[in-house]
């Protein structure tokens, strides 16, 4: 059977669509929230979100697998896979922070050739897609030219996330780089795929943090792996590099390793 992935992507937008508008229902809305057992937060928007999500996914393509962060994993080794991360950036949806987003990927065979990243409160939405160029609000964008990591901005979700022998490698990063951010979540990689970031690093990310992202990012001319450079899999352990001058790249990782 023959697919398209500009309909893949229409379908896409429509998920994006759905769950951005359970979001903003709950958004500042005094939202009780719950504490997961790896102690992270967990709201009603999430699992009602992703609850959408998934009956959106099963009635139009009954025959695709889904991966979410809320309820779990079935059919991972069918040739479609939709990956789900219903509320990324849940601390900053909890206190009122805008940059919370939506991100929805899609595998072929494991590969991911579609990814999301939705940000409900901004009215934002960046579409990557293999083999087209990343649209943000349905324009096409790019990354930014930046050969030198003394010129570059480094955005990172939280510093915190860096725990043992990772806490010195991001420092020697952070220390070469011109600008370093924090905050942002899934935020950033839009902003880089947009041209406004040039380095993303983050650390305990799960394969619905960072697999939607790869088709975003790639799209726009960057780059995305883990702390080897590898490229991003479901086998992926838990830290990212993201870079909109691939140039950029090595000596990240170079960096990092030490």
């Amino acid at each position: 059977m023959s697919w398209s992935i500009e309909a893949f992507a229409t379908f896409a937008a429509e998920l994006a669509d759905a769950s951005g508008q359970i979001a903003r229902r709950y958004y500042r809305a005094g939202v009780s929230v719950d504490t997961k057992a790896d102690d992270s937060p967990v709201t009603q928007a999430d699992r009602e979100a992703e609850a959408c999500l998934r009956e959106m996914i099963t009635a139009r393509f009954p025959d695709h697998g889904i991966i979410g962060e809320e309820f779990g994993s079935g059919g991972t080794d069918r040739e479609f896979v939709w990956i789900l991360d219903p509320i990324d950036g849940t601390k900053a949806f909890i206190t009122g922070r805008p940059t919370f987003g939506t991100l929805i990927g899609l595998l072929h065979h494991g590969v991911p050739i579609l990814g999301v990243i939705d940000h409900p409160a901004l009215h934002e939405r960046w579409i990557g897609a293999a083999g087209l160029p990343t649209r943000f609000q349905g324009a096409p964008v790019r990354t930014r030219p930046c050969a030198d990591l003394a010129d570059a901005i480094l955005a990172n979700t939280a510093p915190e996330m860096f725990t043992g022998d990772r806490q010195p490698a991001f420092e020697r990063l952070r220390q070469t780089v011109k600008l370093p951010i924090y905050g942002g979540d899934c935020h950033n990689y839009g902003l880089l795929a947009s041209g406004y970031i040039d380095v993303a690093v983050d650390a305990t990310m799960a394969i619905y943090d960072f697999l939607p992202l790869v088709p975003v990012v790639n799209g726009a001319g960057g780059a995305i792996t883990d702390w080897q450079g590898n490229a991003m899999s479901l086998d992926s352990d838990d830290r990212v590099i993201a870079v909109g001058d691939r140039r950029l790249l090595a000596p990240v990782v170079a960096l990092l390793a030490g």
